[in-house]
């Protein structure tokens, strides 16, 4: 073992003596893991969007856009942990959030570790989106929703960007695992939200008791048999109680469709992102309408269901 980080050492520091620029570093990392082939999907869809985001993450700039930054000289200490970095994603197929302990969601800084799922929803471009603002909302105007529930919130990301969308709501959140609610509420913490985002400990409805909500959104696990036998090794780093959908990737759905219609209030709605699962949802609910909302990079991942449409 010492032999091999004392050669990883060495190739390193051989390397970063041609890694001058930012854009050299880009060009290297995107090479690296080109031929690495490894998985991308923890809020990055590209090499290139995983690239930037550990450089620029690491270099503590702005993760926005790394133009600006392309010709930037880079220092030898700087070089050094950039390329080891690049190292350890390669070889242990750890997501790059949880090597950087952080990533972003809807631009906000949230801190990332293997107790819950790397935040990413599409879910949260959504409720920043005309769906709940304009002069004309498609689902619910902001103004009128006072109280949301988060089922299955992980490391809380869902829960604190619907505080940040509808300032006048009070938002609750459950999860089954205490190591992510430990995780959460550092999160809520780092954001000032103590006072409004609520953490619950668990089984998805249970905690609320009989409470009622203009809102109800979750990111629960949906992921199908065979996807969790399919699972690339990044994804095998997350929790699997966080991934796993059982039976068609529905089993957790179903449960939260069973018991939505208790928890909303009228003319609320419940926003749930299912991933690949539609056809085995239509399908299990023929008489239900289900509205299906896109995104700039989802089709028919999330849908929309009012307490009345679900028999309320």
């Amino acid at each position: 073992m010492k032999k091999k980080q004392a050669a990883d050492r060495d190739i390193i520091a051989e390397r970063s003596i041609y890694l001058i620029t930012v854009r050299d570093m880009l060009r290297h990392a995107m090479s690296e893991f080109a031929r690495a082939g490894i998985a991308h999907g923890h809020g990055t869809t590209s090499a290139i969007d995983e690239a930037a985001f550990i450089i620029l993450e690491s270099l503590r700039l702005p993760v926005e856009d790394i133009n600006p930054w392309l010709d930037a000289r880079l220092l030898p200490e700087e070089r050094k942990a950039i390329l080891k970095l690049i190292e350890a994603r390669i070889e242990t197929r750890r997501p790059a959030a949880y090597l950087l302990g952080h990533t972003y969601i809807q631009g906000v800084r949230l801190r990332a570790d293997e107790r819950a799922l790397v935040p990413r929803s599409y879910i949260g471009e959504l409720l920043f989106s005309e769906h709940f603002g304009g002069d004309a909302p498609l689902l619910a105007d902001p103004d009128t929703i006072e109280s949301v529930l988060d089922l299955c919130t992980g490391s809380g990301s869902l829960a604190i960007l619907a505080a940040m969308a509808f300032p006048r709501a009070r938002v609750d959140a459950t999860d089954i695992s205490g190591d992510a609610l430990a995780l959460a509420r550092l999160n809520v913490a780092d954001q000032g939200l103590k006072a409004r985002v609520h953490l619950k400990k668990g089984d998805l409805f249970g905690p609320v008791g009989r409470a009622s909500y203009d809102l109800i959104i979750s990111n629960p696990p949906y992921v199908d048999e065979e996807g969790m036998a399919e699972l690339p090794e990044e994804y095998r780093h997350e929790p699997a109680l966080a991934l796993d959908g059982g039976e068609q990737g529905i089993a957790i759905v179903r449960r939260i469709l069973a018991e939505a219609v208790l928890h909303l209030n009228p003319g609320g709605g419940l926003l749930c992102e299912v991933g690949r699962c539609r056809d085995a949802l239509e399908a299990a609910y023929p008489d239900v309408d289900f509205l299906w909302i896109d995104t700039e990079e989802s089709s028919g991942e999330v849908f929309w269901v009012t307490k009345e449409q679900l028999g309320g």
